[in-house]
């Protein structure tokens, strides 16, 4: 074995050896406990100050955080007079989740429980219309079924009991975990396993997050290549849209920070100037259709060389050619999304992809529960296997020469360097059970001592013997 064989096989080892950890459902196994030990929720007096400075509106703090969700719910069970719309919040969102076959049975649960009048959890602030409307839809146990309910529950939730939240304790721990979460993480938090990959301007890396366990693909632009390229601009839209969008389908960004040191998915009317919209989105989605299938790009054949000016010629004029294997349904979406013509082509029309979702293509896909994430997938990677190439098959980029870092330069990385993602930490801390760990209140849910502000002058017990 060369040393290039080696060096492949000792990351792999260790990159599996993490991956089993956590997979195992054991993440705490492979925590290196000095960062653990850094993950500390602060005194009160240390970050009551953010409440001036933070969004505190209902729905992004109790809707949208999965942190301040949390608390505001183990608030609302606090109080008795809030227990019906804190579990008919849940319930609901219990059966916007379930199966089919089970649907028809929470609908009717829920209905007994939340909106008959002589109910224990009776909802009272339910309007008529909305109980009736609910009753008259039960049989069909509809996506919408209590969409109007849940508006109704948050709509309650978001007056009087949220105004309540913000005078408790539960929003001043809300207060320590935003502090934490703003808390600067640099690459010292992070353990590099071996590179998977590599684009135009840096590499993809296995890594771990040290204070959780959790595993990551850290994303390395090489800052001078990245300027030498022309590719600020490009990489702070990316990195935008990844920080804003939260979605089980798009990769989320979890944490963006610094360090100190392709042309045929573009669709026609970018390689012509036009004006463009979403249009182009599709366009790249039957691309990435047609690959999957055929194992090649639509506009070249597996290991050809095409001129630029012929690649262009090909993707503006040129016939699509499917193989054999293709069958019809194929043919037609792939057909229909790589329409050159923009207003005939498949994709986001009148608000809504319902043109995709119901094409005969799509037909065995079960849309709901694929956007609910409890859709079995067709292929579940290894956890003891590494889908990348060796090392040395990678390769590594050589040294960008003749480029030098001036101050605007450092002023765009530290725009690109905002630190921590709210709501992918909120997940993993909560996910990796730091959440739990941190989480503590005092003797029957009293409050404990640092969300109390005079305990901050109280002297520590003191275990210390000296002899003199």
């Amino acid at each position: 074995m060369d040393l290039g064989s080696l060096t492949t096989v000792v990351a792999n080892s260790a990159y599996i050896s993490a991956r089993g950890s956590f997979d195992g459902s054991n993440p705490a196994a492979s925590r290196d406990k000095k960062y653990h030990a850094r993950l500390k929720l602060p005194h009160i007096t240390v970050c009551e100050g953010l409440q001036e400075t933070l969004d505190l509106a209902f729905q992004s703090v109790c809707v949208e955080q999965p942190i301040g969700k949390r608390l505001f719910r183990e608030f609302l069970e606090t109080a008795p007079e809030y227990h019906g719309p804190c579990h008919l919040w849940r319930d609901i969102e219990e059966y916007d989740l379930a199966e089919d076959t089970d649907r028809a049975q929470k609908a009717s649960r829920i209905i007994q429980r939340y909106l008959e009048s002589s109910a224990k959890l009776y909802c009272p602030f339910l309007t008529p219309e909305t109980v009736t409307q609910v009753k008259e839809a039960q049989q069909g146990a509809g996506d919408a079924l209590f969409a109007q309910t849940l508006a109704s529950v948050l709509g309650y939730l978001q007056e009087v009991p949220y105004t309540f939240f913000l005078e408790s304790m539960y929003l001043k721990r809300f207060l320590q975990w935003k502090w934490l979460e703003m808390k600067p993480m640099d690459q010292d938090w992070f353990q590099d396993f071996r590179v998977l990959g590599k684009g135009g301007f840096g590499e993809v890396f296995a890594c771990q997050m040290k204070a959780t366990g959790k595993l990551y693909a850290c994303k390395k632009l090489n800052k001078k290549r990245l300027k030498k390229r022309k590719g600020y601009e490009g990489a702070m839209v990316e990195k935008r849209i990844l920080a804003r969008v939260h979605s089980r389908f798009i990769v989320s960004l979890a944490y963006a920070f610094q360090t100190k040191d392709e042309l045929w998915f573009m669709a026609p009317e970018l390689l012509k100037g036009e004006k463009y919209d979403t249009s182009v989105d599709y366009f790249t989605l039957g691309v990435t259709l047609f690959e999957f299938m055929a194992a090649k790009n639509p506009f070249r054949e597996r290991g050809e060389k095409v001129e630029k000016e012929e690649l262009k010629e090909r993707i503006m004029t040129g016939t699509v050619v499917y193989p054999e294997t293709f069958s019809e349904n194929a043919k037609s979406i792939c057909s229909a999304l790589l329409e050159k013509q923009v207003d005939q082509r498949l994709g986001f029309k009148n608000g809504t992809c319902d043109e995709i979702r119901t094409h005969p293509f799509f037909s065995a896909i079960h849309w709901r529960r694929l956007d609910a994430g409890i859709l079995s997938p067709p292929f579940v990677p290894d956890s003891k296997v590494v889908y990348a190439k060796d090392l040395d098959d990678v390769g590594e980029f050589s040294s960008v020469k003749g480029v030098g870092l001036d101050d605007p330069d450092r002023v765009f990385f530290d725009e690109f360097s905002s630190g921590n993602i709210s709501i992918p930490w909120q997940e993993e801390m909560i996910e990796t059970g730091i959440y739990g760990e941190l989480n503590m209140w005092g003797p029957a849910g009293t409050i404990p001592n640092d969300l109390r502000r005079e305990s901050i002058l109280e002297q520590p017990k003191s275990t210390t013997c000296c002899l003199a």
